[in-house]
């Protein structure tokens, strides 16, 4: 069986154009990349790569239900576009808010564990309609009708969160070396603050570009 869903994976030369394209789109700003960036500049690397972790769960996660079709039915279904995105909207204005008043507290990274911030990467993605409609839109277009098609749906999914995976542990990596200077009560707590207003911006620039 293993070596069937081998046989049925998608050639050399597509892998490696998924996977460029995969890293172009994994560029763009977005919900991940704000929201990694701000807890690792914020609470460090550990729980920066904790909601990496996260986040790598939630786009697999997607990337199963795309391939059994249900990222297709809510891309058919308005109504349920809709509630998913308003839902992936309010809960990153939540996020934001809750980085709001973490900057009204004393500063410093807050007493919460790594499964805290693997939960919430979690969440962030499940919730996120865009990276859904992703595995309908531009994925298929990387599938060949003659080869299997679960098979190729999986390499391609697993390539993806592998891609998506390298890029948000960099930005952790890159905003994590903020956190050390971030020692002064003052500076830390302007910094929190700007990161939720950058947070809150980026939920609305979402919710615009989602819109049906």
């Amino acid at each position: 069986m293993f070596q069937a869903a081998l046989d049925g994976s998608p050639p050399s030369a597509t892998l490696l154009s998924f996977a460029l394209t995969s890293f172009i789109i994994e560029l763009t700003p977005g919900p991940n990349m704000a929201y990694l960036a701000m807890v690792a500049a914020g609470e460090g690397r550990r729980p920066g790569f904790a909601t990496v972790a996260g986040v790598a769960l939630g786009l697999a996660l997607l990337g199963l239900a795309a391939a059994v079709g249900l990222s297709e039915l809510i891309g058919r279904s308005p109504m349920l576009y809709q509630a998913l995105r308003w839902a992936g909207v309010l809960f990153l204005l939540y996020l934001a808010y809750d980085a709001w008043r973490d900057g009204a507290l004393e500063a410093g990274p807050r007493d919460r564990s790594s499964l805290f911030y693997f939960r919430r990467g979690l969440v962030t993605n499940l919730l996120n309609p865009k990276a859904g409609l992703f595995y309908v839109t531009v994925l298929p277009t990387f599938v060949d009708p003659g080869r299997p098609l679960m098979a190729q749906n999986i390499a391609l999914v697993i390539l993806y969160v592998a891609v998506a995976t390298v890029v948000h542990a960099a930005i952790v990596a890159l905003a994590g070396a903020l956190e050390p200077v971030l020692t002064d009560a003052g500076r830390a707590r302007r910094v929190r603050r700007v990161m939720a207003l950058l947070l809150a911006g980026v939920a609305l620039w979402f919710g615009w570009t989602t819109r049906a």
